[in-house]
């Protein structure tokens, strides 16, 4: 549960980059994935700048938490996707496992 505490903190901390990453996810164009990283909804090169750079980011921080953990990084990665999804407002866009988009 210490990581559960990590990966919430790690989400947290995102602010530099949450208004670029919250604008496109309030426009439909970035979604929220399953295995904790965002995917393009409607890719464009500027769209795709924004997720590879919040993906990199992500992914940092779950290798981080999972060695901190002793945790792989799949179950770190899981359950950050799930609490994203879950915190996603209604109107922005999850990705399902068969990999659609569904508007929540």
């Amino acid at each position: 549960m210490r990581w559960l505490a990590l990966i919430l903190a790690a989400t947290l901390s995102w602010s530099v980059w949450a208004l670029d990453l919250q604008q496109a996810k309030q426009q439909g164009l970035i979604g929220e994935r399953q295995n904790g990283l965002v995917g393009a909804v409607q890719s464009t090169p500027q769209v795709n700048a924004i997720v590879n750079d919040i993906n990199r980011k992500r992914l940092e921080n779950y290798q981080d938490i999972a060695r901190r953990t002793g945790t792989s990084l799949t179950v770190v990665q899981s359950r950050a996707g799930q609490l994203n999804i879950e915190r996603t407002p209604s109107g922005q866009y999850v990705q399902l496992a068969d990999g659609s988009w569904l508007r929540k």
